[in-house]
């Protein structure tokens, strides 16, 4: 058992990967020969080989990660000394931590409201014009880009260069405050506004997101029921609040919570814009800094912790509304 845990040799983890390969191969091939002869293998056992390596991996890869997570959180930085719940109590009463969890807050506040607002405005707008398809892809090309490629992006729109004689700003956004008149401002250095720039990074990558499932829910209400809502005089924006919106309510709820689970765990943006620097840390970002820049193990795990429970809810929620909808249909 330890040869498989103690790899610090280049042949030894090649070793290891090998190993590794040959028994998900064996693994394979004993589930594809038990799915080839069913009359000879039981049912159980063919159930058995498809859930066991998921149920395997699950174990090994989150309930125990997980439960020695929530084993950490209650120990010192180095996991020698039992603390009890210091490490929540920091995590709630230190000032910095404070900032953190407002931060935090803010994003997931306003960015699954203001993307799924502008989704469904955009979608709507757009819907059976002559250049839908253009429109669309140019909202939704930003979920091609990974969040590190946006917030390297984005930082060089928001780049500052001091107002002086001689230098040019390479920043687009001051760039067009000097062409205005305007002094350029340090957007990612001033808090508590320099969240708000980098909350704009993330609604501009995820409305695309939301933009295409409520294009389709639009797509999919019957045209009987906009018919008899025309037959009745009713149009534009009455269409739009009382037809439109409550016939695609599950969809809108279905991307408000999943873009609010991303952005809980949003690191990337905030790690490569500001490094979490000048107020701007949020939870995700403030786990990674303890844990693995303080090697403060203890608080990173209380902190990973408190995300996991903060995601808990919305998921429960989103799950309850899907089968909801299953049951009406």
């Amino acid at each position: 058992m330890q040869w498989f845990l103690d790899a610090s040799t280049t042949g030894h983890k090649l070793a290891l990967m090998v190993v590794a390969i040959l028994l998900f191969a064996a693994v394979m091939g004993a589930i594809l020969f038990a799915v080839d002869r069913p009359r000879r293998v039981p049912n159980w056992v063919v159930a058995a080989g498809f859930l066991g390596p998921t149920v395997l991996l699950l174990l090994v890869g989150l309930v125990y990660p997980a439960l020695d997570t929530i084993r950490g959180s209650f120990y010192s930085r180095d996991g020698s000394e039992f603390v009890g719940l210091d490490n929540y109590a920091t995590v709630f009463t230190t000032d910095s931590f404070q900032t953190v969890l407002l931060n935090t807050l803010l994003w997931v506040v306003l960015v699954p409201l203001v993307t799924t607002g502008l989704g469904l405005v955009y979608a709507y707008l757009v819907d059976r014009t002559r250049f839908e398809s253009l429109a669309k892809a140019l909202v939704f090309l930003p979920m091609a880009i990974s969040m590190v490629g946006a917030g390297v992006i984005w930082k060089f729109v928001y780049e500052y260069r001091p107002d002086q004689p001689g230098v040019r700003q390479i920043g687009l956004l001051n760039q067009l405050l000097v062409l205005l008149g305007i002094e350029p401002q340090q957007f990612l250095l001033n808090a508590p506004s320099n969240t708000f720039w980098l909350i704009v990074v993330m609604i501009w990558i995820q409305a695309g997101f939301a933009m295409t499932v409520l294009s389709a829910a639009i797509k999919a209400i019957p045209d009987d029921i906009v018919e008899a809502a025309r037959l009745d005089g009713v149009g534009g924006i009455q269409m739009f609040r009382y037809v439109t919106v409550p016939s695609i309510r599950p969809a809108l709820v279905v991307v408000l919570t999943t873009v609010a689970i991303v952005t809980l765990k949003v690191f990337d943006i905030v790690r490569t814009m500001t490094g979490g620097q000048f107020g701007t840390s949020v939870v995700a970002n403030e786990f990674y800094t303890q844990a693995f820049r303080q090697f403060n193990v203890g608080l990173g795990a209380a902190l990973a912790v408190l995300l996991f429970v903060l995601v808990i809810p919305i998921i429960a929620y989103n799950v309850r509304q899907l089968r909801l909808a299953e049951e009406i249909r």
